[in-house]
C-alpha cells in the first residue's frame, strides 16, 4: 500500500495580532494618546510666565559686585541699574561670573542669587511634579474603585474614609513627636491610616453583604456618618480643626522628601499601586473572580465563587488604599484637616470611569485608573493656566462621568456585548 501524504496543519481560525495591533487596541493606549494631545495642546497654548530661579551661593564663598565702569562693590550696595556682573569665588577658588540678569540677596540669612526667567506655563517642571503629585493621592484611591466598580458596585464614603483615616493618622503621628525614628514613624502612619481605612471598607463590604442593601445607599450613609467623626474627633481632643506637629523624618525625611529639587515619593507610590493592582486584577484568580461577579453574579454564584467573601475583600482594599493615599496626604503636607476629601468621591469615580471602568459591572483597569487620575488632573491645570473660575471645576468633573458612560454604551452597543 502506498504511504499516505503528510496532511498540511490546518490553519489557525484566530490569526495573532501583532503586539502594535494589540497595543493599540487596548483601553489604556486611548487614554495615553489623550494624554499626549492634552499635553500638547497645553504645551502649545498654554503661554508663559515669569519664574524666579534661585541659585544657592556655596558656605564661605566670597561675592563682589561690579558697576559699569567696572569698579568693585559689596554685594546689597549697588542699584540693580548700575549693576555689570557679579564675581562669587568659591572656598576652592573657583570664580563664577553671573550678568546682570541676576540679581544678590539674603532671604533668611542664606544668600543666594535670582533672576526672572520666562518659562512655559505648562511644560515646567515643577508644574509637571505637581499635577503627577496631585494624581497620585487620587489614583491610589481610583485603583480601589476600579475594582468596586468592576463588582457593579459604588462607594460614595471614599472621601470620608480619606478624611478620617488622616485625623486618626495625624493623631497618632503627633503623639509620636518631632524626633521620632524615621522607620518607626513611617511604618505606624501607614498602619494606622490604612488600618483605619480598612475597617471602614470592611464595614461598608460587611453591611452591603449582610444587610443585603444595595451599596449606593450604604456607602452614602457611611459619607455622612463618618464625615462627622472626622469633625468630633480633633474638636474634642485637640479643640481645632487641624493637628499637626508631625515627626520631620515623616514629612521631609520621607513622603516629601527632596531629590533634585523634586518630592518623587507620591508618584512612585502612585505606580508601585498601579502594578500591583493590574498584576491582582489580571493575573491572579481573585481577580478573574472580581471581573466575573461583574458580569453575572448570579452564574459566578453558580460557578463557586463565594460572591459575598470577594465583595467585602475588595471594599476593604478600597478602604485601605483610601487611608494609604490620606498617609500620603499629612505626610507630605504635615497636618491633617477636617474638611479634608471633600468631594473626592466624584474625583475618584471620575478617574476610575474615564480609566475605562463600566458602571455595568465587568470592565476595568487599574492602570486606566491612574491614566484618569491623570487626566482629571490635567483638566484641572489647564483651567488654572487659562484662569477659567474654579467653581466650574465640578460642573467639568460630572460632564466628564457623563460623557464617559456615554462613550461606554455606546462602545457596548456596538460591540453587542
Amino acid at each position: 500500500m502506498p504511504e499516505p501524504e503528510d496532511t498540511p496543519a490546518a490553519p489557525s481560525s484566530a490569526p495573532r495580532r501583532s503586539f502594535l495591533r494589540v497595543l493599540f487596541s487596548a483601553q489604556e493606549s486611548g487614554l495615553v494618546i489623550v494624554i499626549a494631545l492634552m499635553m500638547l495642546a497645553l504645551t502649545l497654548f498654554g503661554g508663559t510666565k515669569l519664574v524666579t530661579e534661585r541659585q544657592s551661593i556655596p558656605e564661605g564663598s566670597s561675592v563682589i559686585v561690579y558697576d559699569t565702569e567696572g569698579s568693585a562693590h559689596q554685594p546689597g550696595s549697588l542699584p540693580q541699574r548700575l549693576l555689570d556682573r557679579i564675581v562669587v569665588t568659591t572656598p576652592d577658588g573657583q570664580e563664577l561670573t553671573y550678568s546682570n540678569a541676576w540679581r544678590y540677596d539674603e532671604p533668611n540669612g542664606a544668600p543666594a542669587l535670582f533672576t526672572d526667567v520666562q518659562k512655559n506655563k505648562f511644560f515646567e517642571k515643577h508644574n509637571l511634579v505637581q499635577i503627577a503629585r496631585d494624581a497620585s493621592f487620587f489614583a491610589v484611591m481610583a485603583v480601589g474603585m476600579t475594582a468596586v466598580i468592576i463588582l457593579a458596585g459604588i462607594d460614595l464614603s471614599v472621601g470620608s474614609i480619606y478624611a478620617l483615616s488622616a485625623i486618626v493618622g495625624a493623631i497618632a503621628m503627633n503623639s509620636l513627636g518631632p524626633d521620632a525614628n524615621g522607620i518607626l514613624a513611617v511604618l505606624v502612619g501607614v498602619a494606622v491610616c490604612t488600618g483605619i481605612g480598612a475597617l471602614c471598607g470592611l464595614a461598608n463590604g460587611a453591611m452591603t453583604v449582610g444587610l443585603r442593601v444595595h451599596p449606593f445607599v450604604i456607602t452614602l450613609g457611611m459619607m455622612a456618618a463618618l464625615r462627622g467623626l472626622t469633625i468630633i474627633i480633633p474638636q474634642k481632643i485637640y479643640g481645632e480643626q487641624s493637628i499637626t506637629g508631625f515627626p520631620e523624618s515623616f514629612t521631609s525625611g520621607f513622603f516629601k522628601l527632596d531629590i533634585a529639587g523634586v518630592y518623587p515619593v507620591p508618584p512612585i507610590i502612585m505606580l508601585v499601586v498601579a502594578l500591583i493592582g493590574w498584576f491582582v486584577l489580571s493575573r491572579t484568580v481573585f481577580g478573574r473572580r472580581v471581573f466575573a461577579i461583574g458580569g453575572n453574579e448570579t452564574a459566578a454564584r453558580y460557578a463557586g465563587i463565594p460572591v459575598g467573601r470577594v465583595k467585602i475583600l475588595v471594599y476593604t482594599i478600597m478602604g485601605a488604599l483610601a487611608g494609604l493615599s490620606a498617609c500620603m496626604y499629612i505626610g507630605y503636607y504635615g497636618s491633617a484637616e477636617t474638611g479634608a476629601g471633600m468631594a473626592y468621591e466624584l474625583q475618584v469615580i471620575a478617574a476610575a470611569v474615564i480609566g475605562g471602568a463600566s458602571l455595568m459591572g465587568g470592565r476595568g483597569s487599574a492602570l486606566g485608573a491612574v491614566l484618569g487620575a491623570i487626566v482629571i488632573k490635567l483638566i484641572d491645570n489647564a483651567m488654572i493656566i487659562f484662569e477659567i473660575d474654579q467653581s466650574w471645576n465640578q460642573v467639568v468633573m460630572g460632564s466628564a462621568i457623563i460623557v464617559a458612560v456615554v462613550v461606554d454604551q455606546a462602545k457596548r452597543r456596538i460591540s453587542g456585548s
